[in-house]
């Protein structure tokens, strides 16, 4: 697949690395340009990319930087994407790193707010495990050890393709429901950080309290 990644950080360069791995064409971009990626490029080879072009003639879109971030993105960004781009968000909120955002301490999903922001569906994805575990602990198909992860968003066809990614890099991919309920794979719920299998995904998802963990509230 043709994959943009913007944003090189945790997140962002690993799934970079393990695209890569796999054989996906990636593109990956940050806001200090692609210049700064030329050591990633090279350990990769992915191509480093402004952002404008990471959105351009892609099949998937990775969004991974800071909800702070969002905003400051070029105006009309994804009108240069295909209408069939599906835009995956792997973002959280952290108000001590990303300030007060009223929307979502209004209780609006993290990602329906990205979402609002960028002007496209978005679905949710990789937000709920550390980079160290999404780069090595994916798993063959089968394995008892397997991790899994919750995948949440409105279009069917974009969240296929989302949950299909997350058993390439070798994870049980766990269906959890339309991006008005990605609040259960927050930080602070159940699901969050925890490396659970496909059962115990389901479980903490359906635990998960909508209340804004006193930890995650500005």
């Amino acid at each position: 697949m043709r994959i943009g990644i913007i944003g090189a950080g945790n997140i962002g360069g690993t799934l970079t690395r393990r695209f890569r791995e796999l054989g996906h064409d990636v593109k990956v971009a940050n806001s200090r340009g692609p210049d700064t990626l030329r050591e990633l490029a090279a350990e990769t080879g992915a191509t480093p990319s402004t952002v404008e072009g990471a959105v351009r003639d892609r099949d998937v879109v990775v969004v991974a930087i800071p909800e702070r971030a969002v905003p400051e993105l070029p105006a009309g960004l994804f009108d240069a994407a295909r209408r069939d781009t599906v835009v995956v968000d792997t973002g959280n909120y952290y108000p001590r790193r990303d300030g007060r955002i009223d929307g979502i301490e209004a209780g609006t999903p993290e990602s329906r707010w990205v979402s609002e922001q960028l002007g496209r569906p978005v679905v949710k994805a990789f937000n709920n495990i550390y980079a160290k575990h999404l780069l090595q602990n994916g798993r063959p198909a089968g394995d008892p050890e397997r991790i899994a992860l919750p995948v949440a968003g409105d279009d069917p066809a974009a969240k296929k393709v989302a949950l299909d990614l997350v058993d390439e890099l070798g994870f049980d991919a766990v269906d959890a429901g339309t991006l008005d309920e990605s609040w259960r794979q927050q930080p602070g719920t159940p699901v969050y950080t925890a490396d659970q299998d496909a059962a115990g995904v389901r479980r903490a998802l359906a635990e998960a309290k909508p209340e804004r963990p006193v930890g995650f509230r500005a």
